[in-house]
């Protein structure tokens, strides 16, 4: 058996003669636990937070969005919607236009975002589910569906046949647009349906179906600004970007759902980093009380350090014999800390202890990654702790 670590085992798990050690031990040891439970606890919790966040975009996005690498259009041609629909893992696809248009209700202007959908949007997106009132446009129709924030903010609601509802774009061109009348491609809507997601996408936009989208924008009826597709759960996205590619030739830019929403999600990842480095501070300061503690451990065992020079050890070995005893007190302290970490989030899946609402459980998800993350950072602090307190020992010290 490896000497230095048969020692460190034997004073890491005896008691020592002095009550002060022990208890500095326990305090050492109970701090890693805490800082390690509370960093796996916490980024558990932020990737909770991004899997909600991507829940409620998943309403409004899709898996992959193809939009054009030249201008704001592209023609679709029937013999690409065959290429399309060859290619292995996707499952459907729908044309969309989108465009920044304004919204008049009576005296109040608004401006929005109009996306106008075909049918086969619903098999991509579930954004039918969110309407919380009224129902989903009709094909080849002039309703509409908007977000409660463009229905609050231009005070109407759904079949107000009183209050007129129009849509303008302006035409292309160029000069200072003076007024509407002339300057505007316009329709006339109805508002058939509120949906209710969130704050951000129920100011913004407002659906339409496709066709009333080309009229208002002059389009040509295979012009479109964007196809939004659906992949099989299995699929290999990755696969699916090269299969595109081969068959398109870079006429696409292809962005999956956290593309989509990259500033959410790089907010989300900035928010991670930091709250990753103050709890690494956290486990630094934790450690410092290890550092503490072995020091107090080795002025506490002079004697019998001094009696091991003396059979023969050298100095070094009797380094190892601290440095493995800082190292298992971090090790074991910090698995400890993980499984309670691991079972409290798991508690809040299952349980759903703590409540963000009435009806909303605070968001947490295990990954794998996290706790390889927590363990990483923690062993390779508590070694870099070990190192620095087995360092204390010298040949003055034990002979002293």
């Amino acid at each position: 058996m490896n000497f230095p670590l048969y020692i460190a085992k034997r004073y890491l798990f005896s008691k020592s003669s002095s009550n002060a050690i022990n208890i500095m031990t326990l305090i050492a040891s109970g701090g890693v636990i805490i800082a390690s439970a509370a960093l796996f606890i916490v980024l558990s919790v932020f990737a909770g937070l991004k899997d909600y966040s991507l829940q409620f975009s998943s309403f409004v996005d899709p898996d992959l969005k193809l939009l054009p690498s030249e201008g704001k259009s592209f023609i679709l041609t029937d013999e690409d919607k065959i290429k399309l629909s060859n290619i292995k893992g996707i499952v459907s696809f729908s044309e969309v236009i989108e465009e920044r248009i304004i919204i008049k209700s009576e005296n109040k202007n608004l401006l929005a975002s109009l996306k106008g959908v075909d049918p086969n949007y619903l098999n991509v997106t579930q954004i039918d589910s969110m309407v919380s009132k009224g129902y989903w446009l009709a094909p080849n129709s002039n309703e509409v569906v908007s977000g409660w924030g463009i229905s609050h903010n231009l005070s109407f609601g759904i079949l107000d046949f009183r209050t007129a509802l129009s849509l303008y774009v302006p035409k292309p061109g160029k000069g200072q647009i003076s007024s509407i009348k002339g300057a505007y491609n316009a329709v006339y809507v109805n508002n058939v349906g509120l949906f209710d997601i969130n704050e951000e996408l129920n100011d913004k936009y407002i659906f339409s179906d496709i066709s009333l989208a080309k009229q208002l924008l002059n389009y040509k009826d295979n012009q479109i600004s964007a196809l939004e597709l659906k992949t099989h759960p299995k699929a290999n996205e990755e696969d699916i970007r090269n299969a595109i590619d081969a068959n398109f030739k870079n006429r696409f830019i292809i962005k999956n759902r956290e593309q989509l929403n990259d500033a959410l999600f790089k907010m989300l990842n900035t928010e991670n980093l930091a709250i990753y480095l103050i709890f690494t501070l956290v486990i630094i300061i934790a450690l410092f009380n290890v550092i503490g503690a072995i020091i107090m451990m080795i002025l506490d065992k002079k004697k019998s350090l001094n009696t091991l020079f003396n059979l023969g050890t050298e100095p070094k070995t009797i380094k190892s014999i601290f440095f493995w005893q800082g190292s298992l007190m971090t090790i074991i302290s910090g698995i400890v800390g993980i499984v309670i970490g691991l079972l409290i989030v798991f508690f809040q899946q299952q349980f759903e202890l703590i409540m963000l609402a009435p009806d909303l459980p605070y968001p947490v998800r295990l990954k794998m990654f996290n706790v390889f993350l927590v363990l990483i950072t923690i062993f390779g602090l508590g070694i870099i702790a070990s190192r620095l307190a087995s360092q204390r020992i010298t040949k003055t010290l034990i002979q002293a």
